[in-house]
Order: structure tokens, then sequence, then C-alpha cells
């Protein structure tokens, strides 16, 4: 396996690492010989986390982004070097009903990771944000220069955090890097209010295939491993290209009708026959969104590693062994 010699020895702390995503994240940095702290609530139980016996391989710190005094002691204890921020409340719907917990988690996270970056000097920050923080914009795809105009709950949680990591760059000529990623989905998401992981989980058990919206919305789905790397091609790249709370763009540039996907999912799975029930009671969620992966292609010499075909069939893979399904 080719190592990457950029990553050797650098102390990096990593935010939600313990996550769907992070936990990718961080199997990709040790892999490339990286020390990894990982800041999170807890442990989460039959977690890819666990399966990778991650635990045992990063010094674990305990405790929430909103502790600003816990983030800033890390940071200067361990003297780090780079810093992913990917804790947040991420769930549109938990975001509908607990709106107050979201935005300070994902807002005020936000800030107090930038404020202890500022602090005390790290040298390389990237910023999660998502495709969700344009909010509602007619004009398809979403490129990095659109308005950022949320208007839910999650989506305005988010905005707002990107829009705060900007200011942070531009005003105290920081070097932090935010990515906008298209909906990210793999083998570990255990949220199966997610479309995927919840069709893959209804055919599992042969139950009806249920599409909270009409199925004929259009999203983008990337894979998670393409995520990891995505994040430390940026990561590499802030110095090089003198990022200053720059934003980028990550997806496959593929849209999907969501109705197709289920149909692409379920022949997949060989179960073509399965039964699908449209509810149509999604609420405070956009019709079409996809995004323009141009510049981090141009700037980044970037590319995803996956189709959507690939990273489904991987996924199915994941869940049957997560399951013990052996159909």
């Amino acid at each position: 396996m080719k190592v990457n010699k950029f990553w050797q020895g650098k102390k990096v702390f990593v935010t939600g690492g313990t996550g769907f995503i992070g936990t990718y994240l961080i199997k990709e940095l040790l892999d490339e010989g990286a020390e990894v702290f990982c800041l999170t609530q807890e442990l989460p139980k039959r977690s890819n986390f666990e399966r990778f016996e991650l635990s045992k391989k990063v010094t674990l710190i305990f405790g929430t982004v909103l502790d600003s005094n816990l983030i800033n002691l890390s940071l200067k204890k361990y003297e780090i070097d780079s810093v992913f921020h990917l804790a947040a409340q991420p769930l549109v719907q938990i975001a509908l009903k607990n709106p107050f917990e979201t935005i300070q988690t994902n807002f005020m996270g936000t800030l107090n990771i930038l404020e202890g970056c500022r602090i005390y000097g790290v040298k390389r920050i990237v910023i999660a944000s998502t495709d969700k923080a344009y909010g509602e914009n007619k004009n398809l795809p979403y490129e990095e220069n659109f308005p950022l105009q949320g208007q839910y709950p999650y989506d305005v949680s988010k905005s707002c955090a990107d829009l705060i990591a900007q200011g942070y760059g531009k005003t105290y000529d920081l070097p932090i890097a935010i990515t906008r990623f298209s909906n990210v989905y793999g083998g570990g998401d255990l949220n199966f209010d997610r479309i995927i992981p919840q069709t893959i989980k209804h055919l599992l058990f042969n139950e009806p295939i249920l599409i909270r919206s009409n199925g004929k919305f259009i999203r983008e789905f990337f894979y998670v491993k393409d995520a990891a790397k995505a994040y430390l091609r940026l990561a590499e790249k802030i110095e090089e290209l003198d990022l200053k709370g720059d934003p980028f763009n990550f997806g496959t540039d593929s849209p999907i009708v969501l109705l197709d996907l289920v149909e692409k999912i379920k022949k997949i799975s060989g179960k073509e026959n399965a039964e699908i029930k449209i509810l149509d009671i999604v609420k405070a969620e956009i019709k079409d969104q996809f995004l323009s992966s141009k510049k981090a292609r141009e700037k980044l010499s970037w590319k995803p590693d996956y189709d959507l075909d690939n990273g489904i069939k991987e996924t199915y893979e994941w869940y049957k062994e997560y399951f013990g399904k052996t159909m």
C-alpha cells in the first residue's frame, strides 16, 4: 500500500470522529501515519469505530464541542497540527424537533473550534459544512459562489457555521477550508431515517420500502470512502493554495431521482419485486439539491473513486453482514 508521507507524525484533532464519516476519516489518517486525537461524547456500540478497533489506536478525549475549555486545553496540551471538525447534530428531522440543541451544537460548537484554532495557531483546519447550507436555490447544480440561505433549523445551523468559518479565515488569516458534501452514504451509517440504509434494511427484512417524500425529489449521493479521502486531499492543499476560509463542493456530479435510487438498490439486492410505499409526508425538506464539484476537480486534482452502483454494492454487503443475513 502506498503511504502518503504528508500525514506521517502529524498530530490531528478530529471532532465527531466516532461517527459514521469520522470513523472512515480516522482510519484513513491512521493508515497514513498520523497521530490522532478524537473528541467524542461516547463510544457507539456495534459501530465501525468499534469494528475497526480504533479506540486502541487513537487518544480519546471525552466531551463536547460546546466545552470551549476542553477544546483549548486539548489543542494546547497535544500541540495539535491539524483539525478536522465533523461534530454536529446531522439529522434534519431531529433538528425540526430540537432546533435549539441543533443550532447551538452546529454553530457554537464550530465557533469554539475556530476560536481555539485561532488562539493556538493550528496549521490547517477543515470545517465540515454540507450542501444543505445553500438552502433552496432554483439554479442547479449549486456552485461555491451561491449564497448560503438555509431556511429550516438544520440548514440554517450549517449556513451559519459555514459563514463563521469563512469569516475567521478572511478576518484572522487562518488556514481554513470548508467541505460541502452531497449526501454521504456507506456501510456504518446507523441513522435509518436516511433513505439508503433505510431501504437496505427494509429489503433485508423483506418489508415494504417506505419513501417519506413523493419519490420525485432529486439528490446526489457520495460514498463515504470518497468523502474521507476528500477531507485529506483538501487539508493537504490548504497551505499550497493559501486557503483562508474557502469552500469546496464534493460529490459525484450524478444526481438521481429518489424513486430511481430505490429501484437501483432493489436491483442490486436481487429483490426487484419488493413493494414500495410512497408516504408523501415529508416536511421542511428541499425538493431538488445537487452540487457541482468542478472546483474540487480542477483546483485539487480530485475525483471520486466510486460511482453509485459500486458504492451501493459495497454498502449493501456491509448491512447484510451487520444484520447477519446471508440471502
